[in-house]
């Protein structure tokens, strides 16, 4: 689906499909240059990162491996409590394993963190962080991200693995949802 099909669900469209496959493609190269040599395990958080994690091993000229995780940060409405429970854990040992974390946003980041700790607590040889969209203005932790897709304001955005109510996950493009949409 594209933004076109829907475009009165939108006030605009921040990145084409075309745009995000291009960032895709740089972050691959990036990604392969940096772990040269080394055997690479992908962790992709769901629901939101199987867009990103499907394109980008697609785009990795290297090796790897994958495997998912489920996390929850869970409260009333649509503030978080901070509270943090994994619903879905690997079911593979990453000790000794060079680990990228492939997130679709870091919004606040108190999610991203705990699971940061969480992983390091299970020593691998090295643990980074992947994700195709970061807003800059609403981290509210220290969370140190190597890899950015684009950074984005801190608006409501849908597509590319993102969801409102389990919907848009399918959108090829990202876009700013329209207010009526949600309210």
């Amino acid at each position: 689906m594209d933004a076109k099909d829907i475009a009165q669900d939108f006030e605009h469209v921040l990145f084409t499909a075309d745009q995000v496959q291009d960032r895709i493609t740089e972050l691959g190269a990036q990604i392969d240059a940096d772990y040269e040599g080394k055997e690479l395990l992908l962790i992709g958080v769901l629901n939101g990162a199987i867009m990103v994690m499907a394109d980008l091993s697609r785009a990795l000229r290297s090796h790897c491996t994958m495997d998912w995780m489920a996390i929850s940060s869970y409260g009333s409405g649509t503030k978080s409590s901070g509270v943090v429970r994994i619903l879905k854990d690997l079911s593979t040992d990453i000790s000794g394993k060079h680990v990228l974390i492939v997130e679709d946003i870091v919004d606040t980041g108190l999610t991203l963190s705990y699971l940061v700790q969480n992983l390091q607590s299970r020593e691998p040889a090295s643990l980074e962080i992947m994700t195709m969209f970061r807003k800059p203005e609403a981290i509210t932790t220290d969370v140190d991200v190597k890899y950015v897709g684009f950074d984005i304001p801190n608006e409501f955005v849908v597509g590319y693995g993102l969801d409102y109510a389990g919907r848009y996950r399918n959108l090829r493009d990202v876009g700013t949802l329209a207010e009526h949409v949600y309210r």
